[in-house]
C-alpha cells in the first residue's frame, strides 16, 4: 500500500476490534508509524505485550496515547505529524446507550467534532469515519447518536477541505465477532452447556468479517471525496438461521427465545431512500455523494427537487439473504471462530 509508505496513521479507539485488524494489515509493511489512541490503559498495555510478542521486528513502529476524545487538547497532543485518521473511537453498545443517551452524546458527536477540528488544525491530510447501519432511521440512541456524528462530518467537510483536508465516511452493518456481537455469547454458551438466547429469530442483520470492515475503510481512503459516504454491498442473515449455523459448527445446546433488546430493529438498513436516490455504484461497494446544497432557502421552499427518494432502501431484509449453509461459510471467514473451533477440538 504506497499511499502509506513512510505516513504515520493514527487510529482512536484502536484498541479495539477494528484497531487490531488493521495492525495486523499494516504492520509488516511500510507504513512509518502508527498511533493508537484510547483511553484504557489496561487494553493498550495488553496490546503492546501481543505486538513485542507477535511481531518482534515490527512493534516499535506503533505509539500509544493515552487520552479521550472528548478532551479536545489530548487529540491535539497526539495529532501533531499525523497524515491521516482512521476514526473508531465510539460507545456503540445499544442497550448502553439507550440507558445513557449523553454519554453517546458526549463521545459519539461531540468527540467526533472534537478530533475533526484537531485534525484540521494539525494538516491532516485524510480522516475515515467509521459509523453504522444503526444511523440510517434511527430508532436507538446509538443510531441516533451516530447518525448525528455523520452529519457533524458532512457538515465540517467543505471547511475541512478548504485547508487541506478530506473528511469521509464509512457505514457497513454488523462485523462479527466484534465487541458487543452475538457470535461470541453464542460460542460461550454452547461452551457452558447452556441453550442459545435468540431475540426474535425472524430478525435479519448484514453480516461483514473484520477484514471486509477494513477494506470498506481503505475504499473510503483511496475513492473519498470531502462528505463522501460509502457503504459496502453485503449479505445478510436471519438471527435464526446465524444461531443454526453456529451450533453446526460448535454443538447443538438448543435455544430459548427471549425478546428484542432495548432499541432494536427487525431489520437494518445500511443506505436509505433518500441517499440511495444520489448514490454511484462502485462495484462491491455503493458512494453517496455528499449533498451540495447550501442554506439557499429558495432551493427548499421556492423551486424544490421533484425527485427526493428511490423506491426503496437497501436492507438487511431486502438484500442476499443467507441460509443455513452460506451462513456458516460466512462464520468461516471470521478469525475468531475459527480459532475458538481449533479451542474447542484441543480440549
Amino acid at each position: 500500500m504506497s499511499e502509506f509508505r513512510g505516513k504515520t496513521l493514527l487510529i482512536t479507539g484502536g484498541t479495539g476490534s477494528f484497531g487490531h485488524c488493521v495492525l495486523k494489515r499494516f504492520l509488516s509493511g511500510d507504513i512509518g508509524e502508527i498511533r493508537i489512541f484510547s483511553r484504557d490503559e489496561k487494553k493498550q498495555d495488553d496490546m503492546r505485550h501481543e505486538l513485542q510478542a507477535n511481531y518482534p521486528d515490527y512493534y516499535g513502529k506503533v505509539r500509544f496515547y493515552i487520552g479521550d476524545v472528548r478532551n479536545m487538547q489530548s487529540l491535539r497532543d497526539c495529532m501533531t505529524g499525523v497524515d491521516y485518521v482512521f476514526h473508531a473511537a465510539a460507545l456503540k453498545e445499544v442497550p448502553s446507550c439507550e440507558f445513557f443517551p449523553m454519554e453517546a452524546v458526549r463521545t459519539n458527536i461531540e468527540g467526533t467534532d472534537n478530533m475533526i477540528h484537531a485534525a484540521v488544525e494539525n494538516g491532516v491530510r485524510h480522516v475515515v469515519c467509521l459509523s453504522t447501519d444503526k444511523a440510517a432511521y434511527p430508532i436507538n440512541a446509538m443510531g441516533i447518536s451516530k447518525a448525528m456524528m455523520e452529519h457533524v462530518v458532512y457538515a465540517n467537510a467543505r471547511m475541512a477541505a478548504l485547508k487541506g483536508t478530506i473528511l469521509s465516511c464509512t457505514r457497513y452493518g454488523n462485523v462479527m465477532c466484534s465487541r458487543g456481537s452475538v457470535i461470541p455469547l453464542f460460542i460461550e454458551q454452547i461452551r457452558n452447556g447452556h441453550p442459545i438466547t435468540i431475540t426474535d429469530p425472524n430478525m435479519t442483520r448484514f453480516m461483514m468479517n473484520l477484514d471486509e470492515a477494513v477494506e470498506l475503510v481503505l475504499f473510503a481512503f483511496r475513492h473519498g471525496n470531502p462528505g463522501d459516504l460509502f457503504i459496502q454491498k453485503a449479505d445478510a442473515s436471519s438471527i435464526g438461521d446465524l444461531a443454526c449455523a453456529v451450533q453446526r459448527l460448535f454443538g447443538d445446546t438448543g435455544t430459548r427465545v427471549i425478546g428484542s433488546r432495548h432499541g432494536e430493529k427487525l431489520y437494518e438498513t445500511l443506505m436509505t431512500r433518500e441517499e440511495r436516490l444520489r448514490a454511484e455504484d462502485m462495484g462491491g461497494y455503493y458512494r453517496v455523494c455528499a449533498d451540495g446544497r447550501d442554506l439557499n432557502y429558495d432551493k427548499f421552499y421556492v423551486d424544490g427537487d421533484v425527485q427526493t427518494a428511490a423506491e426503496e432502501a437497501y436492507t438487511s431484509h431486502n438484500t442476499t439473504r443467507l441460509d443455513v449453509d452460506g451462513t456458516v461459510q460466512k462464520l468461516l471467514t471470521a478469525e475468531y471462530v475459527t480459532e475458538q473451533l481449533k479451542r474447542m477440538k484441543s480440549i
